[in-house]
């Protein structure tokens, strides 16, 4: 499947097409012979030129949120990003894009569930890392999500976003007429029982809104679920929810767990929206 993944990548400078050079090290060559090689974790730098404007997560926030998540915490969210996936990776040559994959963690319970062509982009090279070794059998890309997408028009049949940026119109241009887009937000209230004391960002009202009204342009809603986890969380689960985040910039974990020494655990709701949309071109 690794080929095939391949296949629908595009070179970030002169948009050919690629094969895969080497065995034991891999790269990526373009018909221009513009070179990617492998890092020694296994994934690819695409990014040339300019900088991106985003903060890429830290090597503590990637464990962080690793840690958090290893723990099956959001485990029935992970279940029903796979489920809602599933259906539009069923034929054969499926692919499936994660944008801002992350660790890797909701892309490999896809991929249990429907095994397909994979490709999983993110802006930290630590978090890719860990995406690489947890799904070897993605392409994993170090991407800024704001620029257009190194893949070809029309070559996935999934797009998931957990609680990352969106660009619609790169998300358009490179689904396939009947792929959808899976989006996983925060909704308000979500661990709202830890985020005051360690310094979580609030999740403001109306963003739901918002998500529909940003992707109108080039796509339909199809359905969007809410989900609560209930959780019970001890001072490392809390440090580490904290830490993940994008508070997790600012914030320093050690001092945060100190000051929760000798308490017990926590209870809290984990509260999210799933919204799978479709193309304005496909039928009702």
């Amino acid at each position: 499947m690794l080929s095939d993944a391949v296949t629908c990548l595009r070179c970030p400078v002169c948009q050919g097409s690629f094969d895969v050079v080497g065995t034991a090290h891999l790269s990526l060559k373009c018909t221009s012979g513009h070179s990617f090689d492998a890092a020694k974790q296994g994934y690819f730098n695409f990014l040339t030129g300019k900088g991106t404007v985003f903060e890429a997560d830290t090597a503590e926030m990637v464990a962080a949120r690793s840690d958090f998540l290893g723990a099956g915490h959001y485990k029935p969210l992970a279940d029903a990003l796979a489920k809602l996936s599933a259906p539009a990776l069923e034929h054969p040559g499926a692919t499936i894009l994660d944008s801002g994959t992350g660790t890797g963690h909701y892309l490999r319970a896809v991929l249990d569930l429907a095994p397909a062509a994979a490709i999983g982009i993110d802006i930290s090279k630590f978090a890719l890392r860990r995406a690489a070794r947890l799904n070897p059998e993605a392409i994993n890309l170090v991407w800024d999500i704001w620029r257009p997408l190194p893949l070809a028009g029309h070559s996935v049949d999934v797009v998931t976003v957990v609680f990352a940026p969106r660009h619609p119109a790169e998300f358009a241009r490179v689904l396939r007429p009947a792929g959808r887009v899976i989006v996983v937000t925060p909704r308000p209230g979500h661990l709202a029982e830890i985020a005051g004391r360690t310094g979580m960002l609030a999740i403001e009202s109306g963003k739901d809104e918002r998500l529909s009204e940003s992707m109108r342009e080039f796509f339909v809603q199809e359905e969007s679920h809410g989900l609560d986890i209930e959780l019970m969380l001890g001072a490392r689960d809390v440090a580490d929810a904290a830490f993940m985040g994008p508070a997790g910039h600012h914030l320093d974990r050690s001092t945060l767990l100190a000051s929760m020494d000798g308490e017990g655990p926590v209870q809290a709701t984990a509260k999210f929206t799933v919204t799978a949309f479709r193309g304005r071109g496909q039928g009702a």
